[in-house]
């Protein structure tokens, strides 16, 4: 304020503006603070470590002066070098306080007096100095002012008692202050502010604009707090009630208990109690189920663990321990169920009986596991339905097409969330008897992945040295399954694990013959389907001679379904007319199929026209069945490499070439020229195209074509031959004879070349076919073209060149008989005459 003096001497006036501005503008050492702000009138101890920081605390104290705090932008910076890296506004402190500890740092308490704004920096080492200027606050005090520090009085009392974590002296200290700009840096005392608040409320000078900021930080916190104290206390509501309601609970089963009633959790457990000790499981499974159920009793019914236990008991206790069917052993009544079901499959038919005579004799006896191998639609499923019912069991099917899981068999551990057992035992349940007629259908069409190999785990299930203590990974207890008669169905046994396979009784189903599945159409196939179209024997018929007519122009197959697949359609295109006229009745005769069918698809007996030169009718077998295969053989000018096409294996390539040595090594013999196989290349196709082959069996057809077209004698049009080769010319045994046999008496065939060694298959050929067919049980080659072989006429060449090689056997007689052993001298390789030249002193 100016006095009397400098109101009359302008010079003196001048001198305390100077000093005043000097005052106001200072050089004073710097402490940069890291997520630290000082605040005028606040008291604080501060923990100084950097170089710089102690050196700027030791010059302040040297020299008595104050230390400018000011709070670095970035606290993650270690050294300060430029005026940009600290916030523009920070105190003036007085130091009241240095110790130094053992550790090097220092540990100072600073009271704050004064806002100061840094203009720049003076220097950087040895320390931080900087040039700053004191701010002032506004001292005047409006109503605006006054209402402000009311309403935050009322805030801070608030928020002290929403829950904050301050004392609750602060609400008594800020009630004693009447200072405005105190009274809202009094705020940054709150542990909930964050730096970057308390950095602006310091760079905010005017009084009015800083209450406003913390009327509007103590406004915020207010309502946080008091939304955390609505959820504390809702959840301490949510505990209490829980708390409550347990503590009710129990007192409701003590009363109960008083009263001879139970709870409903009490009565679920008592329940499963009583029908596990009702169920006839044995003594380990029943005291494993009795432990679970006292594991129930003592969960909390809210508990999740409630209802994987619970499922796990029903499970146990849902099985069929002990039930059995007791088996029809009536044989003679067995025998009659299974003609009635099924026409032919004598076999298998036999198999079961056998069964059932030793099961009549020796109650004690392990169930056969058996394996019906065959191509599609000869019965294999429906023929286990027909054991089933022929020995009074249950049945029960499941399908491992696809399956590529192993717990799809085992099932899954109880850990996993909807575990369940697997179909194994689910089937076994769904059965209800512990020895029921269980099918695995398509076992040959299992897969495998990363998520196990099926096949593995059938090993157990199939094995009757272990499948009496079989434990599924859910149930986790031995069931056992030597009671069940496991019949196992398949196209191929080749995709079959050997081990798998080791553990069943194959038995093959080859395929029916021509007269079987006519008696199949009018026994079983017919009467079908009219029933499933509504019609009666009434309104259609066939005639026996339609039948076979069907069989052969409209189907090619080993089983039944697509000659069942055409009856449909007749029957279909009949009950369209029947339903017009109820009085229709119709006879199919042989020509009338065309009508209801169209044009016939195949021709019965596609074999040639006529005998042909190297094309031979070979018999092969695959998961379809049976059939016919014409082998081509041709010859093209120019030494080529031995031509094999039509998608031909490494096995069926090899009896090619092993063909071809042999009529090579014996090309004399044949009458072949020695140039044949220089000048010319041999093409052999096998056709459809399209269609891989392999196996052995062909090679004595492939040989045979190779010998016809050499030879130039045609091969017999109506023979058939099947057999593998070797390179002298034997014939060795092939597999799938009666497919190939029934393949043969299908398409038209009159002869059939088997090997020799495959003649004892010949049992299980029907009559049928071999009263029809010509078979021929052959050791070699030779007896293979005697047989094949057609006797080609002689051309007018052909006989000359006969004759000149009469001539020249007649001329070289006389020569070598003037000369006896001893005198006939030893020529040299190089003048021995060839086959194909006259003997010196000849004529050529």
């Amino acid at each position: 304020m100016a006095t009397d003096e400098t109101q009359n001497n302008p010079e003196a006036a001048a001198d305390e503006e100077i000093t005043e501005d000097q005052e106001r503008v200072q050089v004073l050492p710097l402490v940069a603070l890291r997520d630290t702000v000082i605040f005028p009138e606040m008291i604080v101890p501060l923990q100084v470590g950097r170089d710089r920081s102690v050196k700027a605390l030791d010059r302040a104290v040297r020299t008595s002066q104050p230390v400018a705090l000011v709070t670095q932008r970035s606290s993650e910076q270690e050294e300060i070098n430029s005026v940009d890296e600290l916030y523009p506004v920070g105190t003036l402190a007085k130091i009241a306080q240095v110790i130094r500890l053992q550790d090097g740092t220092v540990r100072a308490i600073v009271q704050g007096q004064r806002r100061i704004r840094l203009l720049d920096l003076v220097q950087t080492e040895p320390h931080l100095e900087a040039r700053v200027e004191v701010i002032d606050d506004a001292s005047e005090k409006t109503l605006e002012i006054e209402a402000l520090m009311a309403s935050i009085h009322a805030q801070i009392e608030q928020y002290v008692n929403s829950g904050a974590s301050v004392p609750p002296e602060v609400a008594v200290a800020a009630r004693n202050i009447s200072d405005g700009g105190l009274l809202a840096d009094m705020t940054a005392y709150s542990p909930d502010m964050s730096t970057e608040q308390r950095q602006e409320l310091l760079e905010t000078v005017d009084i009015a604009d800083r209450l406003r900021l913390a009327s509007q930080f103590l406004a915020k916190q207010i309502e946080v707090l008091e939304l955390k104290g609505r959820i504390q206390s809702e959840v301490k509501s949510e505990m209490d009630k829980t708390q409550r309601e347990y503590i009710l609970r129990e007192q409701m089963k003590a009363i109960q208990k008083e009263l001879g009633e139970d709870d409903p959790a009490v009565a679920e457990a008592s329940e499963l109690r009583e029908r596990v000790e009702g169920s006839a499981m044995p003594d380990e499974v029943k005291e494993r189920a009795l432990k679970e159920v006292d594991r129930l009793s003592r969960i909390p019914s809210a508990s999740p663990e409630q209802g994987v236990i619970r499922t796990y008991v029903d499970w146990l206790v849902s099985l069929p321990w002990g039930i059995e069917t007791d088996d029809n052993l009536d044989l003679e009544d067995a025998e009659k169920i299974l003609h009635e079901d099924h026409w032919g499959l004598e076999k298998p038919k036999e198999r079961i009986v056998e069964y059932m005579a030793v099961r009549k004799l020796a109650e004690k006896i392990r169930s056969p596991i058996l394996l019906f191998v065959g191509p599609p639609g000869v019965g294999k499923t429906s023929l286990g339905k027909s054991i089933a019912r022929a020995m009074g069991r249950k049945f029960v099917r499941m399908s491992l097409g696809g399956i590529h899981d192993e717990a799809e068999i085992r099932g899954h551990r109880r850990t996993y969330i909807g575990a369940l057992p697997g179909r194994v035992m689910q089937n076994i349940k769904t059965a209800g008897s512990a020895n029921p007629v269980f099918m695995l259908d398509e076992i040959d069409k299992v897969g495998m992945d990363f998520r196990g190999d099926p096949s593995s785990a059938l090993l157990e299930v199939l094995d009757p040295e272990q499948n009496n203590t079989f434990a599924d990974n859910y149930l986790e207890v031995p069931f056992d399954l030597s009671k069940v008669l496991f019949i196992a169905t398949a196209n191929m046994l080749d995709p079959i694990p050997p081990a798998l396979r080791d553990r069943m009784e194959v038995i093959n189903l080859a395929g029916y013959t021509q007269l079987e599945r006519v008696r199949i159409a009018e026994r079983f196939l017919v009467p079908k389907q009219l029933e499933n179209h509504g019609l009666t024997d009434e309104n259609l018929k066939f005639e026996e001679a339609a039948l076979v007519r069907l069989i052969q122009a409209f189907t090619r197959e080993a089983g039944v379904r697509n000659l069942e697949r055409e009856i449909a359609n007749v029957a279909r295109k009949v009950a369209r007319r029947v339903a017009s006229d109820a009085k229709y009745t119709v006879v199919v005769k042989p020509e009338d199929l065309e009508e209801y069918l169209g044009p016939g698809r195949f021709e019965y007996g596609e074999l040639e026209a006529e005998d042909q030169i190297g094309m031979v009718t070979g018999l092969v077998v695959s998961d379809a069945g049976g059939d016919i295969v014409q082998v081509e053989a041709t010859r093209m000018d120019g030494k080529d490499d031995f031509l094999l096409t039509g998608q031909l294996g490494d096995v069926m390539k090899e009896s090619a070439r092993a063909g071809m040595s042999y009529i090579r090594a014996r090309q004399k013999e044949f009458g072949i020229e020695p140039t044949t196989f220089e000048k010319s290349t041999v093409h052999i196709h096998v056709p459809a195209g399209a269609t891989p082959k392999d196996g052995p069996s062909a090679g004595v057809t492939m040989a045979t074509a190779m010998a016809s077209l050499l030879t130039g004698k045609p091969v017999r049009r109506d023979l058939a031959m099947t057999g593998e080769i070797t390179l002298r010319g034997r014939v060795l045994p092939i597999g799938g004879l009666k497919s190939k046999l029934l393949a043969a008496h299908l398409a038209g065939v009159k002869t059939v070349l088997i090997p020799k060694r495959n003649e004892k298959d010949l049992v299980d050929v029907p009559d049928e076919v071999r009263q029809q067919l010509r078979i021929v049980p052959v050791e070699n080659m030779d007896q293979v073209l005697a047989e094949a072989l057609i006797e080609a006429p002689r051309s007018a060449a052909r006989i000359k060149a006969e004759r000149d090689e009469r001539q020249q056997r007649v001329t070289r007689r006389p020569r070598r008989a003037r000369k006896s052993s001893e005198e006939a001298p030893i020529a040299a390789p190089a003048d021995k005459p060839r086959s194909d030249q006259p003997p010196a002193g000849q004529p050529a």
